[in-house]
């Protein structure tokens, strides 16, 4: 069993601009539990490790919150399991062709092949860095 976790929000948008008069004041509670994980049987958590999907805001020792009960569609970052290796990459459909695609040019695009023991594991929904 897992315990929420609940935290103080400012409804507030904080500008990244230019700064404005502080309010002194929490609107209400942020529960984490219900931004962050949608399906909570079918979600799990995993560290990224490497540089592959950088450009996509991924960094190496990211976490990344995957749920299985999303379906994996065209273009969406998932978590895929190739010969018994998971990987991050975003999920490329073509009308004959699976693909796995790097958001780093330094990384070549991998075709599925029907030769390949491949499953998509989750779909990304969300990136934990620190800054």
């Amino acid at each position: 069993m897992h315990k929420e976790l609940i935290f103080p929000l400012i409804e507030s948008a904080v500008p990244a601009g230019f700064p404005s008069i502080a309010e002194d004041y929490v609107d209400r509670a942020l529960n984490l539990n219900e931004l962050l994980i949608k399906h909570p049987a079918a979600t799990f958590f995993v560290r990224v490790k490497g540089t592959s999907m950088i450009n996509a805001g991924i960094q190496s020792q990211d976490i990344l919150i995957v749920d299985r009960a999303l379906t994996p569609t065209h273009n969406k970052i998932v978590i895929a399991r190739i010969d018994g290796e998971l990987t991050v990459k975003r999920l490329w459909l073509e009308k004959h062709k699976t693909l796995l695609i790097a958001d780093n040019p330094d990384f070549k695009p991998l075709e599925i092949t029907e030769s390949m023991d491949f499953e998509v594991w989750g779909v990304v929904t969300c990136v934990i860095h620190q800054v």
